[in-house]
Order: structure tokens, then sequence, then C-alpha cells
């Protein structure tokens, strides 16, 4: 397997490539709003640059500060997204079924912004830099069409991080 995913808890257990199990991959993602553009063959192509992984209960899949080179898609269970801020430790999003986390770090190579933990045992589908190049190398309509909806994604967040840090300003009006 390609990902250092692995690599971040000893007891994290490499179950293949997300292809092995694409029923279960496209049952989880294609309710998301993420994927609802994507046919069922874009996303079983896709599956096939996917590794599995499953995930003890408070295993972390993402540290803050660590260099990133994957994003991770929850499949199953549950895993909680925080942030270290005045010397706490601040929850910032509790995952569901289908959602992934860092994409950023995956796309810039930029150190980990928050943490992720499982919370449950859980199982994770991650594309790795390496198979995200791939993809788009081998399949560039796809993968252009990933990218888009990676930056779609990444400026929704932006977008909803200035809000809730301004209050008070409002959407531009037609």
């Amino acid at each position: 397997m390609s990902s250092s995913f692995a690599e971040l808890e000893l007891n994290i257990e490499p179950l293949g490539r997300v292809s092995g199990f694409v029923d279960e991959f496209v049952e989880a993602v294609t309710p998301r709003p993420f994927f609802a553009d994507f046919s069922r063959i874009e996303v079983t192509v896709l599956s096939g640059y996917l590794d599995c992984y499953g995930v003890p209960a408070g295993a972390v899949v993402l540290r803050e500060g660590d260099e990133g080179s994957f994003l991770a898609i929850l499949l199953t269970g549950r895993a909680i997204i925080s942030k270290i801020f005045d010397d706490a430790d601040r929850l910032l999003h509790e995952m569901s079924t289908g959602e992934m986390v860092g994409e950023m770090s995956l796309i810039d190579g930029q150190p980990r912004f928050a943490s992720c933990v499982a919370i449950e045992p859980s199982d994770f589908a991650v594309l790795s830099r390496e198979d995200f190049e791939a993809l788009l190398n081998e399949h560039p309509k796809l993968g252009s069409k990933l990218l888009r909806k990676l930056l779609e994604l990444s400026t929704a967040r932006l977008r909803d991080a200035t809000l809730q840090m301004l209050p008070g300003l409002l959407p531009w009006s037609a």
C-alpha cells in the first residue's frame, strides 16, 4: 500500500484496495453532496486508487502539525476533528460517514491543520498523493473532476470559517 496512513498507529489494519469493497464504498459516499455529481462508474474507478484501513477507537488518523500526504474518507464508525487552541484541544467537528479529512495537505503538502481521531472502530478509504497523481495521469477527466470538487470543498470550508470568525458579516446580496 502506498499511503503513509498505516504508519500513524501500530494497530491500523490494512484491508486492501477499496475496489475490493466497491459496493460498500458507493453506499458510504454517494449520499454525500461531495459525490453527488459522480456516476457509479466514476466512483468505481476512483475506488481503485484508494486503500482501505480498519482503525480502532482512539487511533489517530491525522495529527495536527504532521506533514500530510493523503486524505481520508470515513466509511464506517465515527471520528472527530479537533484543533489545539489556547493550549486546549477544541472539538471542531464530528465526522459523518462519507466525509473526508486531510484534503488541504494532500493538495499543498503543508502540515496538518487539525487532528482526527477515531472515537469508535472505523474504516477509512485513503487517497495518497502518489495515487492522486496516478489518477490525474491515468484518468484526467475524473482526476480533474475530483480536483474541482476538492477546491469547492476547501473554498466552502474557508467561507464557513470566515463567517464564524466574523459573525456580523453578511453574504453579498444580489
